[in-house]
């Protein structure tokens, strides 16, 4: 089957290009160059209609980036992005606006996506106005049903965004993406700035509307416990880089790569007996400049001479299990034995 999502051989390169100042000194000698942010390098992934994948990692490592791109918002440097497996690069008129309207994004912050002079009312309504997916005279009971979908009053269609709470806020963004009647989400850590106990209800609120509106989501956080409870797969990036791949419970039970084993070691549990929870050693390297071979190599416990000159590749290393790690190849286990 076809799926929704397909993500093939996608980067995503930042450039900052000389001013008049830098121009003129390296016309003179100096060796100062562009910078590059390498934000996301290389990227492949497929994602089914009525599924879920978490994608996790670390901040700066390049997910949002990732899921903008998806979302429509940001352009890839390379590679390519296909809904319904058609590029979206390429598709014209009718095609390429339901291709934009049919994937949505939940942004992280929904008081800064949020238009502070607009009542929630006109915020949620206007997309659906724009793009006629519903006559004029529907927009108003079309919010108040959208309202009650996330767990609003409809009254409160009339006040302005700052009059909610974090949790209300949240709910208003998750109603204003589905008021174009998308099939696909991207969650850009819609539960990160939440408390624990509406972290809950925001998740649950999640898991239904997926149910009542066949929805498919791309759902990005840091927190690997928060992705469990939601995910039906969980793909792992590090530096702009995906590490490892896998159904959720797989993943969680038995991480391959050393990454994921630290991230998963440092997952919150309720068990009685004492636990030492310590960060990854050092720092994640700037995109600026990121290592060579495999980008994890600098941090990793394992790493060999391979690692600091060769990038693993992403391969099945058991049916659905996708991991990058030399520690795979008989040469990488030889090696570390």
């Amino acid at each position: 089957m076809t799926p929704l999502i397909e993500i093939d051989a996608v980067s995503k390169r930042f450039v900052k290009e000389l001013d008049i100042a830098e121009r003129t000194a390296k016309l003179i000698g100096s060796n100062v160059e562009p910078v590059r942010v390498h934000a996301v390098d290389d990227v492949s992934l497929s994602i089914h209609k009525g599924e879920v994948l978490g994608l996790v990692g670390e901040s700066g490592c390049g997910k949002s980036t990732l899921g903008r791109m998806v979302a429509g918002l940001l352009t890839p440097s390379e590679g390519t992005i296909r809904f319904r497996g058609r590029d979206v690069a390429t598709v014209k008129g009718a095609e390429a606006r339901d291709a934009a309207l049919k994937v949505q994004m939940v942004f992280q912050d929904p008081m800064s996506s949020l238009n502070p002079r607009l009542r929630v009312g006109e915020l949620i309504g206007e997309a659906p106005r724009v793009h006629r997916v519903r006559p004029r005279r529907e927009i108003g009971a079309y919010v108040d049903d959208l309202l009650g979908r996330v767990g609003l009053d409809p009254v409160m269609a009339k006040r302005y965004p700052h009059q909610f709470s974090g949790g209300q806020r949240a709910r208003i963004g998750i109603a204003r993406a589905l008021a174009v009647e998308p099939d696909f989400l991207v969650c850009d850590e819609s539960v990160a700035a939440l408390d624990v106990s509406i972290q809950a209800q925001i998740l649950n609120l999640f898991m239904r509307l997926r149910e009542d509106l066949d929805l498919t989501y791309l759902f990005i956080s840091h927190d690997l416990g928060v992705v469990e409870h939601i995910s039906d797969r969980i793909a792992v990036m590090y530096l702009g880089r995906l590490v490892e791949l896998g159904g959720s419970e797989d993943v969680l039970a038995r991480p391959n790569h050393p990454y994921t084993q630290a991230l998963v070691a440092e997952i919150p549990t309720l068990q009685t007996s004492k636990k030492i929870y310590s960060a990854i050693k050092g720092e994640i390297p700037s995109p600026l400049d990121p290592p060579p071979g495999c980008h994890f190599h600098p941090r990793c416990p394992h790493a060999f001479a391979r690692c600091r000159e060769e990038r693993p590749l992403l391969k099945e290393v058991a049916p659905g299990r996708f991991s990058a790690c030399h520690l795979n190849d008989e040469t990488g286990a030889r090696a570390t034995a």
